[in-house]
């Protein structure tokens, strides 16, 4: 069945889901707020003399960092899993992420680091934050809309 998606949207169609590497079961992280993408390419640069002193250029490298903010929501699977992870460190602070389009494209990274920043703490009358931070870790893989 081909997509019928156009159009703008708001970002909160925008999905994510995290779970234990390897396993068939990922789950949303309930509570969060807002999220940032960053993608790093590597770019390297020469300039030969038969260019006559333009650059020539060639991507040879890719990241992708996403930084989510939310609340603290004990009980949420998704939001404990990732709570859980603010104190692992190596192979234990990888996780599997999924990052959901509203036009059914589809993102998973396998192996993700998950690097928690912010974990319960704000002023007393605030509501304790969760926010960490995804980094890709390999190649993603891409599903497009069919």
């Amino acid at each position: 069945m081909p997509n019928s998606f156009s159009g703008v949207y708001p970002c909160y169609e925008n999905q994510f889901k995290i779970g234990t590497t390897g396993s068939q079961t990922l789950n949303t992280i309930a509570d969060m707020e807002s999220f940032s993408v960053s993608i790093e390419d590597g770019v390297e640069e020469w300039t030969p003399f038969d260019s006559e002193g333009w650059k020539k250029r060639l991507k040879t490298g890719k990241g992708l960092s996403i930084a989510v903010s939310g609340k603290r929501n004990v009980g949420d699977a998704g939001n404990d899993f990732v709570a859980g992870l603010a104190f692992k460190n190596g192979r234990e602070a990888e996780a599997d992420f999924e990052w959901i389009f509203p036009d059914s494209m589809v993102v998973n990274f396998s192996n993700a680091v998950i690097n928690v920043t912010a974990l319960g703490s704000s002023d007393s009358t605030g509501v304790a934050p969760l926010e960490f931070e995804v980094l890709s870790n390999g190649k993603p893989t891409v599903t497009l809309p069919t």
